[in-house]
């Protein structure tokens, strides 16, 4: 955001501003739908930014999902990884972060569910961490959260490469993925996808941008909607 200032006319505070307010925007959203939880599948922080009250900021906006009774759970990407702002905090009791050393998993009976998710000790990682997710708990819907390329991308680094059919193997309902910044769906069922990112990050990131709001009935998978 260097020297946008020079630009007449360029709304500059609300441009550098922007990428909160998206975060915002789905932390309100949660709060609106009265969602149960909230995954976070990476790159929650730009690792070359060092300013902790952007850190502060995000604690704060996840006291909100707090004090509605809304769990987060959230993995590192390669960004995250490099983050020094990130190593630095403390998070809220309701914020669950996977552990970057092997893949695990929570399971809710209760709520009959399970997700399971992995992060990244290192901003590189070539190794596939998909392999060593454990299989679906029965009589429950699981989840995985991954951080990964898949078989690639010319937009993306190739961290921790996986397939489709890896992901298929661990018998998951849902696969909530990061790393890609556009909305894709892989498969249907079970979901595999992208969500994308809240808010472009250049040029070339056009287009709406938001979150998935899904919806579980029974056990399945009843609905996944775009929310911009």
């Amino acid at each position: 955001m260097r020297g946008i200032e020079t630009y007449e006319g360029l709304p500059a505070d609300e441009i550098r501003l922007a990428t909160r307010h998206s975060f915002q925007n789905v932390v309100q959203l949660c709060i609106s739908e009265k969602v149960a939880f909230l995954l976070i599948a990476g790159d929650l922080f730009d690792g070359k930014w060092l300013d902790m009250n952007t850190g502060l900021w995000m604690v704060g906006q996840f006291h909100q999902l707090e004090a509605a009774g809304i769990r987060v759970f959230l993995i590192r990407g390669n960004h995250d990884a490099a983050s020094e702002v990130q190593s630095a905090l403390r998070w809220p009791s309701n914020v669950r972060e996977f552990s970057v050393e092997k893949a695990e998993s929570f399971h809710d009976p209760d709520l009959g569910i399970a997700i399971h998710g992995r992060g990244y000790a290192t901003p590189a990682v070539m190794d596939d961490l998909a392999v060593t997710y454990p299989s679906a708990i029965p009589n429950c819907f699981n989840i995985g959260m991954l951080h990964t390329s898949l078989t690639g991308d010319p937009e993306h680094d190739p961290y921790a490469p996986t397939n489709v059919d890896v992901l298929l193997s661990k018998g998951y309902d849902y696969w909530a993925l990061g790393h890609i910044h556009h909305r894709r769906t892989l498969k249907d069922e079970p979901f595999i996808g992208y969500s994308g990112n809240t808010q472009g990050r250049h040029i070339r990131e056009a287009g709406a941008k938001g979150c998935l709001l899904v919806e579980i009935r029974d056990g399945t998978l009843a609905d996944t909607e775009f929310r911009a």
